[in-house]
């Protein structure tokens, strides 16, 4: 996509897209405390504008990497909901047969080269897919998503170097939510608020972003991947957010100060493009309810033909594990 400014048709799908994904989480939380949803869940609720504003900016051919918390940029991508409840159901008609679950949503069709458990492992593999595009002389783009709590492992730098090094076409983006599980950033990471200027050694662009603010997100990576897309290197984005569930399955959350949440929700990233959206005669309050009503019943559908569907047989969920 080019620097320009996105049209309203854009912008209105970008909100359908983020309501999209806060009703698909929602629904994750009722059914995995129904116990329809085996293993673990990790919730993206009040980081939609950067799952959807950074993906808004790849191209066809591009790809992207991302974490456990990977619902929003899977959905973002064009993962059909009822493929994603479905597999995180373990169910046959799920993106890949059952087998991954919440944190190995993947479909390659869709630029979405894979959601990874072990925290930062997806950085590296979108460096060698920047790579690969290179050598090949493709003009294309990788894109990883990784939380604040991977800047301090060693896949982190080692990814950032060979990036320099290679000049890679690839843009690295901290979803910098607070909470590296349930330890404050403040006491698990030195150097200021700002992790961006963790861009500083590696000689690359080091951005800090409101990520509640999808039209700054959607600006920030879009001048990033233009910049890698026309030879210019690597860019490392933060995206200064804040998730409004803990850290998985059943998490109260009851290590965040009180109010720190109630403080967040005051500049929700759905309700602010809404604002806008009103305010620019795009789509009025009104039709925002609308739209709401329409969503939530066709992920109310989606949940509901996913849950009927049948589960893989032994046969088919071998033929993951050995060869033919």
């Amino acid at each position: 996509m080019s620097l320009r400014e996105p049209d309203a048709d854009t912008r209105r799908s970008w909100f359908s897209t983020m309501l999209r994904i806060r009703a698909f989480e929602d629904r994750i939380q009722e059914l995995f405390m129904s116990g329809a949803i085996g293993g673990t869940t990790h919730l993206c609720q009040g980081q939609e504008a950067v799952s959807v504003g950074s993906i808004g900016a790849m191209e066809p051919g591009d790809v992207q990497t991302n974490t456990y918390r990977g619902h929003g940029e899977a959905l973002a991508l064009g993962m059909a909901p009822e493929t994603a409840f479905a597999e995180l159901m373990g169910k046959a008609t799920g993106g890949s047969g059952g087998v991954g679950g919440s944190m190995h949503l993947i479909d390659f069709s869709k630029g979405n080269i894979g959601a990874n458990a072990i925290v930062g492992a997806g950085m590296p593999i979108a460096l060698g897919a920047a790579v690969g595009f290179q050598m090949q002389q493709r003009p294309n783009v990788a894109l990883s998503f990784f939380g604040d709590g991977a800047i301090n492992i060693g896949t982190f730098h080692e990814a950032l170097n060979m990036a320099s090094l290679w000049q890679a076409p690839v843009v690295f983006i901290i979803t910098n939510n607070l909470y590296g599980e349930y330890s404050p950033i403040g006491s698990t990471t030195s150097g200021g608020p700002d992790l961006a200027r963790r861009a500083d050694p590696y000689g690359m662009p080091g951005v800090s972003v409101d990520g509640q603010d999808i039209d700054v997100v959607h600006a920030a990576v879009s001048a990033a991947v233009e910049r890698a897309r026309g030879g210019g290197g690597p860019s490392l984005l933060e995206m200064k957010t804040y998730r409004y569930r803990g850290h998985s399955r059943s998490d109260p959350a009851k290590y965040r100060p009180a109010g720190e949440l109630e403080a967040w929700k005051e500049r929700d990233p759905i309700d602010i493009l809404g604002r806008r959206l009103a305010a620019d005669g795009i789509l009025s309050a009104e039709d925002q309810v609308g739209l709401r009503a329409a969503i939530q019943a066709e992920i109310d559908g989606a949940a509901e033909r996913a849950t009927a569907a049948p589960y893989p047989t032994l046969e088919e969920t071998s033929s993951y594990v050995y060869a033919d």
